[in-house]
């Protein structure tokens, strides 16, 4: 432990403590030194330079920990941008090679320093896959159009808090990947969720969040979370049976301030719930309810675990979602495809040569049909 104001600029730690670092690293044969911290480049190369050994701060790990999880391309191009970024401003003590000179045709002055070279391809690199990552944020916004209709939620939370085993469970589908470990998903997926006979919504799975996540990682999977601006509703998974989890969860809060979704409803999900001891739930959940008064408490492990959890998603979905009475033309059999595509059609009569049906419609819904259906 060490208590100053401010960490030291050109070593985070003070001069004494380096040494004193120094010196157990000698004594336990360390090979590497792990900050829990972002450092800045030229204090991870005075570190490096002091101790002569490898040194990886909280961004780098976490970044090579999203690299080794990463499976589809989308992923892969926002880890490597990720990492891209991160390694340019810290190349001078990344790669040994560096300090070693080339000349040759076409390069400036007595020889170009690989150093240089390196930058230059690194920023090449940045800016292809900046341009890809456009082109696929692009195809994700043709995707949203076509659920504009839909009631949608999207789950949120901190990283390993349970979020793809609950779509897994209220989707019934066993090929959604589960893993008890750090960001196992790092690609949204969109499940039909049925909550009642006639009436679903379109759940989505979204990237775990973490304390202090890198900037990069920020910037570089917004396409991704900009699922969650789209949302309705927002389902914030909790874990529990984790004693942090009040400080996971302002940290999911800040970081869904910082992409602007803080004004979107929410339903905070206490999940596993049978992870606890009955003696010790029943007091987490009092304590919790005096808190957050409509929090609802949910295991995806258990049988009818999830039943509070699809109660309040199908009240919000009600909620947002009118019953309208509409007079259709007989002939008009285009636009009642349209209703029962886009709202859930509870009866229909027959008036002349006109339908009185009764549709529950989001108001957005009813809009886009225009005028070619008349509220009565």
């Amino acid at each position: 432990m060490q208590q100053i104001e401010r960490p030291n600029p050109a070593t985070y730690l003070g001069k004494g403590k380096v040494e004193e670092l120094t010196q157990t690293i000698a004594d336990k044969d360390a090979t590497l030194l792990l900050f829990d911290d972002e450092l800045s480049p030229s204090q991870g190369k005075n570190i490096e330079d002091i101790t002569g050994k490898r040194v990886m701060d909280r961004a780098e790990l976490i970044l090579d920990i999203f690299a080794t999880r990463a499976r589809s391309a989308e992923a892969k191009m926002q880890v490597e941008l990720a990492q891209l970024q991160y390694m340019l401003p810290r190349l001078t003590r990344m790669w040994a090679h560096l300090e070693k000179f080339r000349g040759g045709i076409g390069v400036r002055g007595p020889g170009e320093t690989q150093l240089e070279t390196d930058r230059r391809l690194i920023s090449h690199r940045i800016k292809i896959l900046g341009q890809r990552l456009a082109e696929v944020q692009k195809s994700r916004e043709v995707q949203r159009g076509s659920r504009r209709g839909e009631f949608q939620a999207s789950l949120v939370g901190y990283t390993n808090a349970g979020k793809s085993s609950i779509l897994r469970s209220l989707a019934a589908d066993s090929s959604i990947f589960v893993e008890n470990r750090l960001f196992a998903t790092l690609d949204p997926l969109t499940r039909e969720v049925e909550l009642a006979e006639g009436e679903s919504i379109l759940l989505t799975d979204t990237v775990g969040f973490v304390r202090k996540l890198p900037h990069q990682l920020v910037a570089s999977f917004r396409a991704t979370l900009e699922e969650v601006l789209q949302a309705n509703v927002l389902v914030h998974v909790i874990d529990i049976a984790d004693p942090l989890w009040e400080d996971h969860r302002a940290v999911v809060v800040e970081v869904l301030t910082e992409l602007g979704a803080n004004h979107i409803p929410m339903i905070n999900v206490f999940n596993k719930s049978d992870l606890l001891p009955p003696h010790e739930l029943e007091a987490v959940r009092g304590r919790i309810s005096n808190l957050i008064p409509d929090a609802v408490f949910a295991s995806a492990e258990e049988e009818n675990g999830l039943d509070a959890l699809r109660r309040a998603l199908l009240r919000r979905l009600r909620a947002e979602r009118r019953v309208f009475e509409l007079r259709v033309q007989l002939s008009d059999g285009r636009l009642m495809a349209e209703l029962h595509r886009n709202g859930d059609v509870l009866a229909q009569r027959t008036e002349g040569d006109e339908m009185i049906v009764s549709v529950r419609l989001s108001p957005e819904a009813l809009g886009r049909l225009g005028a070619r259906a008349v509220a009565v």
